[in-house]
Formats: C-alpha cells, structure tokens, sequence
C-alpha cells in the first residue's frame, strides 16, 4: 500500500522539483532583469537565517543525546578518534586533487584579465587579516565566551565542544542523566518539526539566492574566468565520483543511489549558497538512512568545521591559480607546505562567514612570505566566488554524508537494511 502510494505521488508535490523549478526562474530573471535580480538576495538570506535560528539548538540536543546516550564514554571516545582520522584523510586527498589538477591544468594561463583592485577584495583581506589561522587562533577559537554566547555568536564548532562537555557530564549522571536524555531528545524533534516547516519556504530562497547571483556577477566576469569555474567544478565532480564513489562502495552503497537519495538538499544547497541550510535536514535524513543517531549527531556537526572537501578544493586550486595568473612560479616544496598550512587553515576559520573566500585570503596573507603568492591577488577571483561557493558547499555536504555513512559502519553502527530501504526505494 504505501509502495503504490509513493509511486502514485504526484511530481509537484516533492521538494526538489519546486526548488528546481525556482532555481530555472532565478537564472532567468537574473539574465533577463540583472538590476532588480541583484536586490533578491534578501529572500536567500532571510531563508538560512530561518534555518539558522534553529541549528545551534538542534546540534545541541542531537549532540548531546548521542553521546550520552551511548553510556560508555571510551566508546564515544574512539568514535570521535575514528571520525577526526577520517576528516583528516579525506580534507588532505582533496587539497592534494585540487593542488595536481591545477598543475596540470594550469588555468591561470587562460585569460584572467580582470583587475587586481575592487572594493569586495579589500573588504576580504580586511577580514582575513582578522581570521586566527595559527594553532593558537584555532585552539582558543573553540572556546566561547559564555555558555550562551556560542549559541548567540553562531559559531558551530564551539556549539559541539559545549555539547560534547554537557554529554559527559550528562552521562556521568547515570540513571538521573537518562531523564535530560529524554527531554533534549524530545525538544530534538520539535526542532525538526520547525525545520520542515521552515523547509516550505526553500524554493523562494533558492529563487532569491540563484537570481541576485546571475544578476549580480554574471557575464563578463564568468566569461573571463571560465577556465577557472570549469576546472574547479570537473575537480569537485573527479573527487565525488572517484573519492567519495570509492569511499561509498567500500561501505557498501553507491554515490549515485546516495546523490539521488539528498537530491533535494543538494538542490536547496545549489539555490542559496549555503550548506547550513540543510544540516538540520541531512541529520534527520542520514538517521534515516541507517546510521546510528550517535554517529550522526558527533559526525554531521563536526563535519561542517573539520570535513570541507570543497572548500579545500578550493583553496589549493584559488591559491595556485593566483599564482599562475601573476606570473609567480611557485615550487614543489613551497606547494606541499602551503598545503600544511592551508589543511589547518580549513579548520581554524571555519565559523567565518563566506569561509571560502576569507580562508583562501587569509591563507595568502599569512603565507605571503613564503610563497611569493601576492595576497591582493584575491580581487582575481572575487567576481566568481559566488559561483564557485555553490559547487563548495554541496561538495561539502556530499562528503559530510558519505563520511556519516562510512564512519557508522566502520562502528558497526549502520543498519544496512534501512540504508538499502533508503537507497533503493520500491
């Protein structure tokens, strides 16, 4: 019955299709009314800050329960060991792809005639001199101020340590620690309720965010840079499909199946710009999907400060590309310590807004003495970041999910049978 149900579901009644349909009429109007599309940025923004009012919670709670829900907290010890080697693994393959194929591809040779000077690049290496990328910035970048300020400030990563130190103290509590489980878990799905609430309105944030991004930027500068977009895509696209496909078949499932099963994240994602737009959502999917809820809930939150598989794409590509388009030959030795440089960069300034960017400036800024790279070189590709950022954040989120999955079974933690159930529905 709910087989004949599923396939009886009309087209307009999924997500996916809306939200695709919305970003078709973004492209259109930002080609077709540029001036008045560059003003419906507010509409994506107005959607992830929704979105936004109920994550910090949500990471909480879901934080909270898993672990202290496991009651033994050597095992949720060696599930963070488990989960942070496999970051490291995964964000390290990625910044050496992005290092090779920029190499080899060299598109910084291929007409990048676009000024060194604007005001959004000086705006960005402003910010980025500001961004703890050292070991010091990164470690006291942990710590909030308050309690409450690492809800209030937006900062993710201290959001997990606060929740991870509540979840050992809630699990020392034994049988009194169950009640708190209890209640968070409940306050867990009220928030999830408001996400899927919230979700109705994505297909006006994906309009909103698509359109202000071809009105905005589109054209001249895309035509300019388009060996550049070309290559950065190809390259995220080799590291889902080589990477992440390997990484799927190992545990026992295929990318595609996986793709198809977050099509509607991807395409929210690919609309607004934002992979924190679906990170309450790729919770609830993920568990789902078979992955134990104290895996999801250490994983997904982690992941979007330590596992950003496009964003350090990114990096090495933007930094070598520079490089190449001023004239700099920058050497074997020089590259691999940028690299170094720039796996724990990724990690440090990851609760900036616009990371990407300001990270990659940041990185040049620091690194400037060693490399050579002129860190005002950013102004080269601040006119397509935007577009590059969408290809980032759903690389993000495709590594996030697959390494949930992964990391589940590699606990024994995954529930193959719900996983086949969610990938290959009747």
């Amino acid at each position: 019955m709910a087989t004949e149900e599923h396939r009886r579901t009309p087209l307009y009644r999924h997500l996916y299709f809306w939200v695709l349909v919305s970003i078709t009429a973004g492209i259109a109007v930002g080609f077709l009314f540029p001036d008045r599309a560059a003003g419906l940025k507010w509409l994506a923004d107005l959607f992830v800050a929704l979105v936004k009012v109920v994550i910090a919670p949500t990471i909480f709670c879901t934080v909270v329960v898993g672990i202290a829900g496991l009651g033994n907290l050597a095992r949720a010890g060696g599930l963070a060991l488990r989960t942070l080697a496999y970051f490291t693994a995964m964000t390290t393959f990625a910044l050496v792809i992005g290092l090779v194929v920029v190499n080899v591809v060299r598109p910084g040779h291929h007409g990048a005639d676009v000024p060194l000077v604007d005001d959004v690049a000086d705006q960005t290496l402003a910010a980025a001199k500001t961004a703890e990328t050292g070991v010091t910035g990164f470690v006291l970048g942990l710590v909030p101020k308050s309690f409450v300020g690492a809800f209030t400030d937006g900062q993710l990563i201290q959001v997990l340590v606060v929740a991870v130190l509540v979840a050992i103290a809630v699990a020392g509590l034994g049988t009194r620690g169950a009640r708190v489980v209890e209640a968070l878990d409940t306050v867990a799905q009220v928030l999830f309720g408001v996400i899927r609430v919230v979700m109705y309105v994505a297909p006006i944030g994906a309009f909103g965010g698509i359109a202000y991004t071809v009105g905005e930027f589109g054209g001249a500068v895309l035509g300019k840079l388009a060996w550049l977009m070309a290559s950065f895509y190809a390259t995220c696209v080799l590291f889902v499909v080589v990477v992440l496909g390997g990484v799927a078949l190992v545990t026992g499932f295929s990318i595609f199946r996986f793709l198809r099963y977050i099509r509607d994240e991807l395409l929210v994602v690919l609309g607004t710009s934002s992979s924190e737009s679906v990170l309450p959502r790729m919770l609830a999917k993920l568990e789902a999907a078979g992955a134990d809820r104290s895996v999801v809930g250490l994983t997904i939150p982690t992941g979007y400060s330590f596992n950003l598989d496009g964003t350090c794409i990114y990096l090495t590509m933007g930094a070598l590309f520079i490089a190449q388009a001023t004239g700099h030959d920058i050497g074997i030795g020089t590259q691999v310590g940028l690299l170094l440089f720039m796996l724990l960069a990724s990690k440090g300034a990851a609760g900036v807004t616009g990371a990407g960017l300001v990270t990659l400036a940041a990185s040049l800024t620091a690194f400037e003495a060693h490399s050579a790279i002129p860190a005002v070189g950013i102004a080269l590709i601040v006119g397509i970041d935007r577009f590059m950022s969408e290809a980032r954040a759903i690389t993000n989120v495709i590594g996030n999910g697959v390494g949930t999955l992964a990391i589940a079974a590699w606990q024994g933690r995954l529930d193959r049978t719900r996983l086949r159930a969610a990938l290959h529905p009747s």
